[in-house]
């Protein structure tokens, strides 16, 4: 039985786990078999401090996790298929592990944007593809750029973009946003932002020499169009990763793990959560990290009022 088990590798969960080594409570970090996540898809980060020329992403993933090794965490790869949160400790069963225990969890399993599904377009994720205004937008000064989606997170995107693009493309497969009518007003006021509505994107368009444009179907008169842009940025919306909680813990109507405020604190003590699945506000790296050293936190004061391991092997040994 481990005193702490943390599920997720993103910079909240590598955060979290820095503060657990350094504490000697040599925590359990579950990885996906693609672990770091969102920044792993990511090529150049300019805005984590202490990087004045920026880091690449999956650079920035495996120092941290160099840097909890460093401390004594341990790293196992494999999918979290079942958990009980019902009774500590709790119970994770994880493919190719068998079943693991643990007195705390920390929850750190980010949150999945959605994409098009389109050909061209995961091939494409740093090369002129983005789910990230607010992390990519600085590389496309005087740029043309396109956003994809009719929400209220596609709107948002579009304004900001116009800090730095020359001309914001709003691409919707529909004639009508789903935007509220305040972000639909103040995107429609924006003049660096134009409308290409009902119509469908089909390709990423791209080739050796970078980022061409975003093939797309119009609705109206049944003929494709290319989009010429140099970046295409895909606002439809986020997904967190919670499936296989299998609905145990409190979520908010979007699905994202509810916490207590101020704190990182489930409904289940004992179990915290910590970075993009709990946070559909700002999704950032650094803020994911703050999180998860909160997490770390508030999981080390929960075992020293909470302590059930010498108990458990009092109890194991007297049998």
């Amino acid at each position: 039985m481990r005193k702490t088990i943390i599920v997720g590798t993103g910079p909240a969960g590598l955060t979290a786990a820095i503060y657990l080594a350094r504490a000697n409570l040599n925590p359990l970090i579950i990885e996906g078999p693609e672990p770091g996540g969102q920044l792993t898809t990511t090529t150049e980060v300019e805005n984590f401090p202490g990087f004045p020329d920026g880091i690449l992403g999956p650079d920035l993933m495996d120092n941290m996790r160099k840097q909890a090794e460093r401390f004594g965490a341990e790293f196992r790869t494999g999918w979290v298929t079942g958990i009980d949160t019902s009774k500590r400790p709790f119970t994770l069963q994880v493919e190719g592990q068998g079943e693991l225990q643990a007195e705390t969890l920390i929850i750190s399993t980010g949150a999945s944007a959605k994409y098009l599904g389109i050909p061209g377009e995961r091939e494409n994720v740093g090369r002129g593809v983005s789910t990230c205004a607010t992390c990519d937008g600085f590389f496309y000064r005087g740029k043309k750029i396109i956003v994809v989606g009719g929400g209220d997170s596609a709107m948002e995107e579009a304004n900001f973009l116009t800090r730095f693009a020359s001309e914001v493309v709003v691409v919707n497969r529909r004639a009508e946003l789903r935007a509220s009518k305040i972000m639909q007003n103040r995107a429609r006021d924006n003049g660096k932002i134009s409308w290409a509505l009902n119509r469908t994107p089909l390709e990423v368009v791209a080739d050796d020499a970078g980022l061409k444009g975003l093939r797309v179907l119009n609705n109206e008169t049944g003929e494709e169009e290319l989009l010429a842009t140099d970046g295409i940025f895909i606002a439809i919306g986020h997904s967190p990763n919670t499936k296989f909680l299998g609905g145990q813990l409190t979520t908010d109507d979007h699905g994202y793990l509810a916490v207590n405020p101020g704190t990182t604190e489930t409904n289940v003590p004992g179990i915290f959560a910590c970075g993009d699945v709990q946070d559909s506000r700002y999704r950032q790296a650094i803020s994911a990290a703050g999180t998860g050293c909160m997490a770390a936190l508030d999981c080390e004061r929960f075992l020293e009022a909470n302590e059930i391991h010498e108990a458990a092997e009092a109890e194991a040994a007297s049998v």
